[in-house]
């Protein structure tokens, strides 16, 4: 196989481009999740924005709308959900995703006529994007950039230890609050090309794999997004060489990834040092 003949086609431009931008933004939005204890946010936000895009079928509305609003709605009431609650976050992620979940199958059973369009929000197809889930890609990512570039010290603070962000002065909920619809804007914006099922996989995977690696916060976010982009565009080379589904070898590619890192990672060197 020529790899410059992948160029050749305006779908594999597309989809290399959607690649880099997912892989990046997942990526981004890992970190947050891997330090924050939150695993399971990726999952449950892909549910409600899966909820929404079949809501606004059923509706006869835009399907990336109807998932951009859900999984925002979903992110806003996690925060506040379980700070009222006085319980973890992760048990107001749980309540959550429960709920998507009853909400998605209820919409699927409420579809008229064939439900292809349905499954595809759910598998998503890297191939298939359109410009305008490239741009929505590219600005997702760019906007994270740029804003963990600007106020990188107070995320930081609050990733890390939000009670002491708060402690000192730093407005520790409102970012806590940022993080959760930028995870919700990242999940929606990946689930034409990868899909609600498989985006879990990439937020959680070049995230964990860059954990391993380092102890700064600064160079986990930059391995993260560099393994991100790795994951995405092997992957997807994969899947073209060896006509593989792409959003399968591009998670599978991550997986294989985080598998390298971590029996490399010196702090597992250290773990057995210490023990």
């Amino acid at each position: 196989m020529d790899p410059l003949s992948l160029f050749d086609h305006a779908f594999m431009r597309h989809a290399l481009l959607a690649g880099a931008f997912a892989g990046v933004c997942c990526s981004l939005a890992g970190v947050f999740a891997v330090l924050m204890r939150l695993s399971f946010i990726g999952v449950c936000l892909a549910h409600a924005a899966f909820a929404g895009g079949l809501l606004a079928m059923v509706l006869g509305g835009d399907p990336l709308l109807g998932s951009l609003f859900l999984s925002l709605g979903s992110a806003a009431v996690i925060g506040p959900m379980a700070d009222r609650g006085n319980f973890s976050p992760d048990t107001a992620v749980g309540i959550v995703f429960s709920t998507m979940l009853g909400a998605a199958i209820l919409c699927i059973g409420l579809l008229p006529g064939s439900r292809a369009e349905a499954l595809g929000l759910f598998w998503g197809n890297i191939l298939t994007v359109s410009t305008r889930d490239v741009w929505l890609l590219g600005a997702t990512a760019l906007t994270a950039i740029a804003a963990l570039g600007i106020f990188f010290k107070e995320i930081q603070a609050v990733a890390c230890h939000r009670d002491i962000a708060a402690a000192a002065g730093l407005p520790a909920t409102a970012i806590f609050y940022a993080i959760l619809c930028f995870t919700g804007v990242t999940v929606t914006a990946c689930l034409p090309s990868v899909g609600g099922l498989l985006v879990y996989s990439l937020i959680i995977n070049p995230a964990a794999a860059a954990y391993q690696l380092t102890y700064s916060l600064r160079r986990m976010f930059l391995l993260a997004a560099v393994f991100g982009v790795v994951s995405s565009e092997a992957g997807l080379l994969f899947s073209y060489a060896f006509d593989l589904p792409a959003g399968a070898s591009i998670v599978l590619t991550s997986s294989v990834v985080f598998v390298i890192c971590a029996a490399f990672s010196p702090k597992r060197a250290n773990r057995h040092t210490a023990g």
